[in-house]
């Protein structure tokens, strides 16, 4: 292992655990030096696969002083406990979306680390894709005049065939594919116009081949003014977009943010513009690394986490309720 590199400890072994493995080593900034999960065979064969040591407990982790920071990739419900636990230990921590399933878990999450005086940096790659990058920036620059609307959709078919485990478990996976999906569309609109106001939520069921909802789709009013629409499906061919509307042009970013496009007022159709798609997984890796050196500070910090929890949570509300839900109250309590 080389000097510079930050050392690191992969915690939850599944198949996102695997890509977040390999996007530390694209990073060129850290390594996976050891790993856990509750399963011998899957850390064996993590291990071999990845070329780092197994840890027979998370406490075995926690004690190691070679590991300066650790990747979750655990079930939702088990991250709060998990980072107080390395906080308490000195350990940054890169835990993968979201934060928390409550507010209050993931206060207490952000507390612990600031406690510790440790980086809490929570996976939201999608924000760093190219296209919602130059997104930002035009907004930033005013090209879109005053942006009134913005819609997000990010969706997969896997649920025709539901996998085992924690994540086909409704009370991991709330409202369907809002948790393994919707966050990241919450945090990319968050990322464009700010912190939301008010939603207002339908999540059913209608194939019913698991007992995850299928389709949630709900409506968000912003702080700064605009609304916003986003939708998530675990049962229909894939979608990943982020657009943002404005009085003098719209932004249009799709395909993973690898394609961007752009329609001025008076224009019928948008024409494509080039973009550098980037690997934003790896750039946010090596953020981490940047961060436990101390050079940097994370951008999808604690508290970003937490204002798409706080959505989140809202959206489960609403969804139950049939009512909109105060976001701002939620993210206050």
């Amino acid at each position: 292992m080389a000097a510079d590199k930050v050392r690191l400890a992969s915690i939850g072994l599944g198949w996102w655990g695997g890509m977040l493995a390999e996007a530390v080593k694209r990073s060129g900034e850290g390594e996976v030096y050891t790993c856990f999960a509750r399963g011998a065979e899957a850390r064996k064969a993590f291990a071999g696969k990845h070329g780092c040591h197994q840890a027979g407990s998370f406490e075995e982790v926690l004690k190691d002083p070679e590991i300066q920071g650790l990747i979750l990739a655990t079930p939702h419900s088990t991250h709060v406990t998990m980072i107080e636990q390395a906080a308490s230990a000195g350990k940054h921590v890169f835990v993968e979306k979201p934060l928390a399933l409550t507010v209050t878990d993931a206060k207490r999450a952000i507390a612990a680390c600031e406690k510790a005086k440790v980086t809490l940096l929570v996976g939201h790659h999608r924000r760093r894709q190219g296209a919602n990058r130059r997104i930002k920036e035009m907004i930033g620059k005013g090209e879109l005049g005053m942006v009134h609307q913005l819609e997000a959709n990010l969706s997969l078919f896997g649920g025709q065939t539901p996998r085992p485990g924690w994540r086909s478990d409704p009370s991991e996976s709330p409202a369907g594919a809002m948790t393994g999906l919707g966050v990241h569309m919450i945090d990319n609109l968050i990322y464009l116009a700010g912190p939301v106001k008010r939603v207002a939520a339908f999540s059913k069921r209608l194939l019913g081949k698991s007992q995850l909802d299928d389709v949630t789709s709900f409506v968000l009013e912003f702080e700064s003014g605009p609304l916003g629409y986003i939708g998530t499906a675990y049962v229909v061919p894939k979608l990943c977009y982020t657009s943002a509307y404005g009085t003098e042009a719209s932004a249009f970013s799709d395909e993973e943010g690898g394609k961007l496009y752009f329609q001025k007022k008076g224009e019928d159709a948008p024409t494509e513009l080039p973009v550098q798609g980037g690997d934003a997984l790896a750039l946010e890796l090596a953020e981490l690394a940047h961060c436990i050196r101390g050079t940097a500070k994370p951008e999808t910090d604690g508290h970003a986490g937490l204002q798409v929890v706080a959505v989140l949570e809202g959206v489960v509300e609403s969804a139950r309720t049939g009512r909109a839900v105060d976001v701002a109250a939620l993210r206050n309590k």
